[in-house]
């Protein structure tokens, strides 16, 4: 697969080569990454671009602005990331609960990358710099998670499970999901 947008459902090829979601936990930052070095593109992470942006991290905008006020920040930052073209996008667990943020995806060579509890926990420790988290990490991860999967299935094109995978291979695992047929 080339730096190029995989194209499908109308898009156009100027968007983003990939866009990772999936809940908290399952290695988005990190696969993004690894993804973008591969591809030779930008790499962007829309909680990163919101800190950067209001120059606070994301538990103290919770804290500041409640979740609404940064699910709009959020929608904006992916609204920004998406123009990007040929990028790899990475975007916070919550993003797709807007439904603005669910329809610009539409047609988005979206990757939903799923993990299992037990895992994910492990990944996300006790919680501490994850503000949904903050009290009984286990119950509100999988309460999030629960929430969201169908959210996550309806804008992904691909799921890929990360379990029992290194970063290297979930990256494998998205190149060769979103390959296009060969005819």
């Amino acid at each position: 697969m080339t730096g190029a947008a995989v194209t499908g459902g109308g898009r156009a090829a100027a968007g983003p080569a990939v866009v990772l979601v999936g809940p908290m936990g399952v290695g988005k930052s990190t696969v993004g990454a690894l993804l973008a070095r591969r591809l030779g593109a930008a790499y962007r992470d829309t909680d990163q671009d919101v800190a950067a942006e209001t120059g606070l991290t994301v538990a103290e905008l919770f804290a500041r602005e409640g979740e609404a006020g940064f699910r709009e920040r959020e929608h904006r930052a992916v609204v920004r990331a998406v123009a990007e073209p040929g990028a790899v996008l990475s975007l916070g667990g919550g993003a797709v609960l807007h439904s603005g943020t669910r329809a610009l995806l539409t047609g988005l060579p979206v990757v939903f990358l799923d993990v299992s509890a037990e895992v994910a926990l492990r990944r996300v420790g006790d919680g501490r710099t994850r503000p949904l988290l903050a009290a009984d990490p286990d119950r509100r991860w999988r309460e999030l998670r629960d929430r969201r999967r169908p959210l996550y299935s309806a804008v992904a094109r691909v799921v890929v499970p990360t379990d029992d995978r290194t970063p290297e291979e979930v990256a494998d695992a998205v190149l060769d999901a979103l390959e296009p047929e060969t005819p």
